[in-house]
């Protein structure tokens, strides 16, 4: 095998057989302190495997015999923290939010607990600065579905909108009307609510709409149509929309109606957590 070999005639020392342009690998061997740190290496990670969690069964990982777990570790300081924050916890927890002062330790760490909660589960829906979107509440303005103050907000967190799930949920359907009135009732009752809001109308259909309103719409809406928290419906007289107040997407209000649902934070959230994001969203700015 020896007289296989191709000697470099410069190096005297033979090469891989690897060429690149005329650029010939020699076959060095690798410096023995590089492989006394690969051999390291390898017994370090056999006994990790065996001390640590390492390999991947079907539902779970071995354990190791060290039985370290990060879990755990995290679920220690998650348990000294509450520990420490027992006392104030239990202070919200008892607290009536309407009397809660703002100078109070607990309506403080109400506030800053309140937007961590927030982030984990609301967030995903109003938004991480809680402006909302199309179909879900801006949180940040004073239209408030079904009521801004402190105990509406907390019975909403509480128990949700239109949800199954809880029998305390707020409940309202709108009907659809594409089922009650004709295609021309709707156009005009739909000129009348541009109107309300000082949007580009038709006056002459506005006229009609505006008794087809009352009959309709009154309601539930209003005779002013200013809403009725009570019932969730909304103000049709301001410029805010939760799912868009120009003619057409009015049109399709009016004609399918909307069922928007909040599911109820109650049987997921500890009573200090729920008045904890209650104050959180109350003092963003919009709360009544």
């Amino acid at each position: 095998m020896s007289d296989q070999k191709e000697i470099d005639d410069f190096t005297g020392i033979d090469t891989t057989g690897h060429d690149w342009d005329g650029i010939k690998e020699l076959n060095n061997p690798l410096p023995r302190w590089w492989l006394w740190c690969f051999y390291i290496t390898i017994v370090w990670g056999i006994g990790y495997t065996i001390a640590y969690p390492a390999w991947p069964l079907v539902s779970s990982a071995t354990s190791g015999l060290l039985g370290y777990s990060t879990r755990a570790e995290v679920a220690e300081d998650i348990a000294l923290v509450d520990a420490q924050n027992a006392e104030v916890s239990a202070t919200l927890a008892s607290a009536d939010l309407a009397t809660l002062s703002r100078d109070d330790p607990a309506y403080q760490y109400g506030v800053l607990g309140g937007a961590a909660v927030f982030r984990a589960n609301c967030s995903q829906c109003h938004g991480a600065g809680a402006a909302g979107a199309l179909g879900y509440p801006n949180l940040l303005d004073d239209a408030w579905l079904w009521g801004g103050d402190l105990n509406a907000i907390e019975y909403t967190v509480r128990h949700g909108i239109r949800n199954e799930a809880d029998p305390d949920a707020r409940w309202s359907e709108m009907p659809a009307f594409s089922d009650i009135l004709a295609r021309d009732e709707i156009t005009a009752t739909v000129e009348y609510v541009l109107s309300l809001s000082n949007q580009e109308h038709d006056s002459a259909l506005a006229g009609e709409g505006a008794v087809l309103f009352e009959d309709n719409c009154a309601s539930c809406h209003g005779s002013n149509a200013m809403g009725d928290p009570e019932l969730g419906a909304p103000n049709l007289t301001d410029a805010i929309w939760l799912y868009g107040g120009d003619r057409e997407a009015l049109t399709y209000t009016v004609e399918n109606a909307r069922f928007g649902v909040m599911p109820p934070w109650g049987p997921r959230l500890s009573e200090d957590e729920i008045k904890a994001v209650t104050l959180y969203v109350h003092q963003l700015g919009g709360g009544e």
